[in-house]
Formats: C-alpha cells, structure tokens, sequence
C-alpha cells in the first residue's frame, strides 16, 4: 500500500534587487498625471476670474465647480503622488513618503501666508501704486500721522479691556453654569454661545438697532434711545459721542458679546477636568468656596485662561468689521485694521497700507511667541 507523502512549499522569498528596483511605468505615469492635474487645476481657477463668460457668467455654476475642482483636484493630486512615490525603490520611497505627503500643506501655508507676508514687508518701502522703492518714507508717514497714533491709541484701549472682561465674564458663566442641572446647563449654554454663529458685520447690524439715533420728534428705533427717552432725557448719537471714547466701548460690547460664548466653552471645559480631590481635600482643609475658587481652580485652568486670553487678544489686534460697519473711523473711534483699509482701498495708498501693516504684524509676533512658549511649557509639564 503507497503512501502519499505531503510536499511541503517554501514560501518564495522576493529578491532584494527587486524590492529596490524602481517600477518606472508608475514612475512615468504618476509624475504626468501630477503635472497635467495642476496644471488643469490651476487653468480652471484662473478662467473662472479671467473668462467668466465661459460658464455663463454664472456665480452659482462657478462656485460648484470650484468645488468639484477643488476637492477633487486635491484627490487627483495625491492619488498620483501616491503612485509616483510606490515606484521609486522601497528604500527611497520609504524615506520620502511622509514628506511628500506634508510637502503640498507646507507649499499652501508658504503660498498663502509666508509670500504675501514678504511682498508686504517689499510694498512697505514703495511708493503708493508699488512701482517705485520710496526707502522709510511710508513709516516715516505714518508714524508721523495724527490718525495712526490715534488709531495705535484706540487699538491699546480695546486691548485693555475686551480680552480681561471677556475671559473674566467667560469664567463666571461657566462656573456659575457648572451649578445648573444637566439641562438647565446645555440651554443657558448654547444661549450664550448663539452669537459665535453671527458674523461681525451680521452682528454689527444687529447693535445698530441698539445704539439708533431718532430725532426726539420721533418714535425711538434704537433701544438704548427708548430706554433713555422713557426715562425723561433727550435721545443721544451714541457712537459719535468720543468724549470718554464712549463710541469705542460702545463697539466693544458687541466684540464681547461674541466672543463670550468661546471663552465661556473652553473655560467650562477646563473647569470640568480639574481633578475633584483637590476640591474635596481644600474643603476638608476648611477653604471657603471662594478661596477655592481662586486658590485651587483658577490655578489648574492658567493654562487655558492664557490661551483663551491671547487669541481674543490677536483678534481684537485686528478687529475691523464692527468699526468699518458702525463708524468707518469716525468721531475718534478708528483702529489700526480700518486705517490699513482706507489708505489701501480709498486712498490708494498701497505703500502707507502695507507699512501699517507691517507695523500690526510686529506688534502681533510677541504675542504668538508667548503663546507658543506658554503651549509647549505645558506639554513638558503634562
């Protein structure tokens, strides 16, 4: 009686000379297809502000095919780096794969923010229309220019006080909603945080109904002139009144009113995860509510008070909308972004602009450094 024996096959081992041999044909076909896709992707966008006519002068059409084109432009784009870099040799594909792939979010960022940033910094020492190098003449004009100092003056004024009170309101939201019941919470909550969905020039809009001015003859729209009226004063032109910079505090209770909610969420958060046997430990320590409040929390949530904090400070540094809505500058309520507006779009001063801005962009880089410098203390700390 034969037996059959079982044959046992070696799992074949892959040559090195093949692992480390380039596939030139995904080499070929993955270069072209990344070629011939930004160059149609960057065709397309310029015939849409160039040749609108083509899609019918159709604002609706453009903007979904931007988006079709966008979206799937990038798809395309690494789809066929993808296949470029698999046919290199496994040693060299390897190697480079995470810097391909990181190379077009660096090349946006170097697009979008380092480059205008230098041909900013270039326009600064040229003449209004940028044709011819002017030296120091555009600093020396605004440095030398009443409505630079008054609008630089403006900019400290909203930077003294937007950011303390809308960290310090933020903070007592969130702990006194910390007290609610799980609902009550949620609405008082996401009360607060509607405004972040209105846009500055929506709300803008919206305080204008606020501040309204109607002669006394006539019925008051504005609310703030109701309220006065119905006290028995004459209604006032609230936000051209300078005296006491009343029209710039005017405009920064809107700023507040909007960026409460951001404080209050990422405070209430950071409320949260302070750890309960610090709190308990504190009260067995007989510590009062309040002394715990700012001797035991207030500490362990620094961190994210200062980054709350820097970023209403970067964004009242360049608040424009409200000021260019309300007043565009007048009655001595300018700021340094409305400035760079006008001297840039209705004076065609495109030399001064980019000096005022260049100035903004000085005074901002401290501050991102002690941002960063703060994040990564708290890193180590972790």
């Amino acid at each position: 009686m034969s037996t059959a024996t079982d044959t046992v096959v070696a799992p074949q081992r892959r040559d090195p000379d093949d692992i480390n041999r380039a596939n030139v044909p995904k080499i070929v076909i993955g270069l072209f297809g990344l070629i011939l896709t930004a160059w149609a992707l960057g065709n397309l966008f310029l015939a849409f502000g160039y040749y609108p006519q083509w899609f019918l002068d159709n604002k609706i059409l453009i903007a979904a095919l931007a988006l079709i084109g966008g979206v799937g432009g990038a798809a395309l784009l690494f789809w066929f780096l993808n296949m470029f870099i698999e046919g290199l040799p496994n040693r060299l594909s390897q190697g480079i794969m995470p810097y391909a792939f990181l190379l077009p979010g660096f090349g946006l960022i170097a697009l979008m923010l380092i480059y205008p940033t230098i041909q900013t910094i270039n326009y600064s020492f040229a003449n209004a229309n940028s044709t011819e190098y002017v030296g120091l003449a555009n600093y020396k004009d605004i440095f030398g220019s009443k409505d630079f100092w008054n609008a630089t003056l403006n900019n400290l004024l909203w930077l003294a006080i937007v950011p303390a009170i809308t960290v310090a309101i933020g903070i007592i939201v969130a702990v006194l909603a910390d007290k609610l019941s799980a609902q009550g919470e949620k609405v008082s909550k996401s009360i607060i945080f509607l405004p972040m969905a209105i846009s500055f020039v929506g709300a803008s809009a919206i305080w204008n109904l606020v501040y309204a001015y109607s002669d006394k003859s006539q019925s008051q729209v504005g609310l703030l002139n109701a309220i006065v009226t119905k006290l028995g004063m004459d209604p006032k032109t609230w936000l051209q009144i300078s005296d006491g910079k009343l029209n710039s505090l005017l405009m920064m209770v809107i700023l507040i009113w909007l960026q409460v909610g951001f404080s209050m969420i990422l405070l209430s958060s950071a409320i949260k995860g302070v750890p309960d046997d610090t709190i308990e430990a504190a009260r067995i320590d007989g510590a009062s509510e309040l002394q715990i409040f700012f001797k035991v929390i207030i500490p362990q949530i620094r961190g994210t008070i200062v980054t709350v904090f820097i970023t209403v400070v970067i964004l009242v540094m360049k608040v424009f909308d409200i000021v260019y809505v309300l007043t565009n500058g007048r009655d001595n309520s300018d700021v340094i972004a409305n400035l760079f507006f006008n001297e840039m779009f209705a004076n065609s001063q495109a030399g001064r602009a980019s000096a005022i801005v260049v100035v903004l962009l000085i005074a901002v880089l401290p501050i991102l450094w002690y941002q960063v410098k703060t994040f990564r203390e708290e890193q180590m700390n972790r």
